[in-house]
């Protein structure tokens, strides 16, 4: 573990990420990599649900600015999108990306390629480098890591994952990654199977938060409100899932504390294969008196620290100046 505020991998003993690296290559062979356990050698470019093998497909790489406060600062949370998933969110807001089919083969990115995104990131000024949809290429992440450690990469790791992680990938990124930022999505596996299509989700998500949890804790700022150490908990309310986000939010206070971070996001709005034909009962954007009530239940459960969009006073500085 990091006993300073700088990341954590840059604590690990010499030749660590390396050696981590390598044992996740292993995991590619028959892939073990996320929950679905597809069996397939990725190694050799086969692919499986999540559509990707040897390297991780990139979708975008940049500044990010609409984050958490505590991500995005005022340069920016250095964000690294990968495309595909091992979910199958039928709302999913980014589905091109994600699940669609694409016409063209997409290429992979090497472990050098993206170590050299990381460190044009950090050169741009930004806070963290941020893996977006991370469950399916953690061994590629490793790799690169690990290379742009070695040249002088000394950001935060910020994990952003929907929480359904293999407990072998987390073991992975102990004493690498600095903050975990799971989105937990659905608590009943009836619900979890109709709309992520992962009918073991509920006991895979909590198994991954109480892990993350046990490694770095609750989220922990620095002076200037950046997250620098914890996990940081999403939860998107849905329409008419306050059933499941009360449950949710129960567990958070019981298990992981009443100290845990949490972001309930507001933004849903019907996307992917939702429409008044398919699934009808969430082709609708949230109600306000249904945010209110998710924030009621997080203050009823005990809950305090939540996300509040503010600007940073440096950034607002830097856009009225």
């Amino acid at each position: 573990m990091a006993r300073s505020d700088r990341p954590a991998y840059l604590d690990l003993p010499p030749d660590e990420l390396a050696a981590r690296a390598r044992l996740g290559l292993t995991h590619l062979e028959r892939c073990r990599v996320c929950p679905r356990d597809c069996d397939v050698d990725r190694l050799e470019d086969e692919i499986g649900v999540c559509k990707t093998g040897r390297h991780a497909v990139v979708s975008s790489c940049f500044p990010h600015f609409g984050e958490e406060d505590c991500l995005r600062g005022w340069r920016g949370s250095g964000t690294i999108f990968f495309s595909h998933c091992n979910l199958r969110c039928v709302f999913c807001q980014n589905y091109d990306i994600s699940q669609a089919t694409k016409a063209r083969a997409e290429r992979g990115y090497t472990p050098e390629e993206l170590a050299g995104m990381m460190l044009e990131l950090q050169a741009r000024g930004c806070h963290n480098i941020n893996f977006v949809t991370p469950e399916h290429v953690a061994p590629q992440v490793l790799e690169a890591v690990a290379l742009a450690a070695a040249r002088g990469l000394r950001l935060p790791i910020v994990y952003n994952t929907s929480a359904y992680d293999s407990l072998d990938s987390l073991a992975l990124m102990d004493g690498v990654v600095d903050v975990y930022m799971p989105d937990f999505k659905y608590w009943t596996a009836a619900a979890s199977r109709k709309y992520l299509v992962a009918e073991n989700y509920p006991e895979t998500a909590r198994a991954a938060l109480l892990e993350m949890h046990r490694q770095v804790g609750p989220l922990r700022l620095d002076p200037d409100g950046l997250a620098r150490r914890g996990v940081l908990i999403r939860h998107l309310v849905m329409p008419g899932g306050l059933d499941e986000t009360r449950a949710i939010l129960e567990w958070i206070a019981t298990e992981l504390g009443r100290d845990s971070y949490v972001n309930l996001m507001d933004q849903y709005a019907p996307a992917g294969r939702v429409g008044p034909d398919r699934y009808p009962e969430i082709d609708r954007r949230l109600r306000s008196s249904e945010l209110a009530e998710a924030r009621a239940i997080a203050r009823d459960v005990g809950l305090t620290r939540f996300d509040e969009r503010r600007p940073h006073a440096r950034l607002l500085r830097r856009l009225v100046g």
